[in-house]
């Protein structure tokens, strides 16, 4: 007989229909700080596919994979490596649901909360707007389901950390989607700086990746048949349906130009070059300890100091995606499919047996779907998906307070600044809140 403690697939999708949402919606972020938003927030709801020992593919098992949402980026990730297979698709658009399943033999699901039940599904695949991101991993993970899930990983450093709380909870592999961590001149590139060959580093320029708008005034339009607009706002406040809102870039009025969905760019593509950047000097679980801003304004430079005394300045001087590093010996500039080094010579001299070497990957997706059969942790760990996009929050937080603020890494706080703490999390609308 079962234990009464663990809840069935049917009493799951009973409740998560009443309450709107799975498992823990009764707690909002907001009305909580600190380790107190750690405690309240917490998963509370184990299914019995989240226990050790059942729902995990074997060795020779084909492993399911689900799509939570199919737009643009998600259209870009239907080639699954050997060994996996798309069972299912979910999205509030059921348009977009006929359309990209189209001659398919994927069971489809406008909500994803119902697509969790389905036996089918191993893991899932999150490529939803930012702001639902953490809902939609926790859910996930809480009904056992492996997860990739699209960066940048969060659209709040509260809401970080809650998702690596659940990912050890619940025993669940998760890759962040920085794929640039699976291309080779980007782990050349780190292995080289950390390995000593430009010296002590000095300084790392970045691009100068642009906050997030504060307010959308788009016109309302009609709400496009078959698409449910009041879930797409999910946890944000509702506001009315535009169709340029609603799309992602390269429409610079998508959603992610706006602050109650994203980040900006700074989250955008800043997931990418900071996640470079923090792999190269060793921060993976960790962060600065100040950040500033040089100005004011969504696009003024912003500078980091880390404990060690590097700065990292987002000034322009490097690619999105990528750094440039300024060493006692030369200076090496890493971004996506792009490593240079002055002088030259240093990039052409192969790692020595004893140097260090990095995670390496050469297939962003397939690393994840072995680390599924392994159980081991992917090449960009929720952990370091939480850390890389935390430094991009500190970034947008440092220009919305205009001042220098002091951070501690460990205690994922600012130090004795309570208008900057209180933008580690958002408010959160029910029934839609951690």
């Amino acid at each position: 007989m079962a234990d009464s403690r663990e809840l069935s697939r049917r009493a799951f999708l009973k409740r998560g229909t009443r309450l709107g949402a799975v498992g823990f919606l009764s707690q909002s972020l907001c009305s909580c700080s600190g380790q107190e938003a750690k405690a309240a927030a917490a998963p509370r709801l184990v299914l019995s596919t989240a226990l050790a020992g059942t729902g995990r593919p074997g060795p020779n098992d084909r492993i399911g994979v689900g799509y939570i949402a199919v737009g643009r980026r998600a259209r870009g990730l239907l080639g699954l490596p050997k060994g996996a297979q798309i069972v299912a698709i979910s999205d509030v658009n059921e348009k977009r649901l006929d359309e990209v399943g189209k001659d398919k033999p994927w069971k489809k699901y406008p909500d994803y909360r119902k697509m969790l039940e389905d036996p089918d599904v191993d893991a899932v695949v999150i490529s939803t707007p930012d702001h639902w991101h953490a809902l939609n991993a926790i859910h996930a993970m809480q009904a056992g389901k492996d997860v990739y899930c699209e960066k940048p990983m969060t659209l709040t450093v509260r809401e970080g950390r809650l998702m690596v709380d659940a990912a050890r909870k619940y025993k669940r592999v998760f890759q962040t989607g920085s794929q640039q961590r699976s291309m080779h001149e980007c782990r050349l590139g780190c292995e080289l700086i950390r390995n000593g060959r430009i010296g002590k580093i000095k300084l790392v320029h970045g691009s100068n990746y642009p906050s997030p708008l504060e307010r959308c005034d788009a016109p309302a339009e009609p709400v496009p048949e078959g698409l449910n607009w009041d879930m797409w706002c999910g946890p944000t406040k509702p506001r009315p349906f535009n169709a340029k809102l609603y799309l992602p870039r390269p429409h610079p009025t998508g959603w992610i130009s706006y602050r109650p969905y994203s980040g900006g760019e700074m989250t955008g593509w800043g997931a990418h070059g900071l996640d470079i950047i923090q792999w190269a000097l060793g921060m993976d679980a960790s962060g600065p300890v100040e950040v500033w801003p040089v100005g004011s304004g969504r696009t003024c430079p912003v500078h980091f100091r880390y404990a060690n005394g590097i700065e990292v300045h987002l000034d322009g001087k490097a690619p999105g995606g990528g750094g440039l590093f300024e060493g006692e010996k030369g200076k090496l500039l890493v971004a996506r499919r792009k490593l240079e080094t002055w002088p030259k010579e240093i990039a052409k001299e192969p790692l020595a047996a004893g140097d260090v070497r990095l995670y390496k990957s050469d297939h962003h997706m397939l690393n994840w779907i072995e680390c599924i059969r392994t159980r081991k942790r992917p090449i960009c760990d929720v952990e370091i998906g939480h850390r890389s996009t935390t430094m991009c929050h500190l970034g947008n937080i440092a220009r919305w307070t205009g001042r220098r603020l002091r951070w501690d890494p460990k205690k994922e706080a600012f130090t004795g600044d309570d208008e900057a703490n209180a933008l580690l999390q958002r408010p959160m609308r029910k029934p839609y809140a951690l």
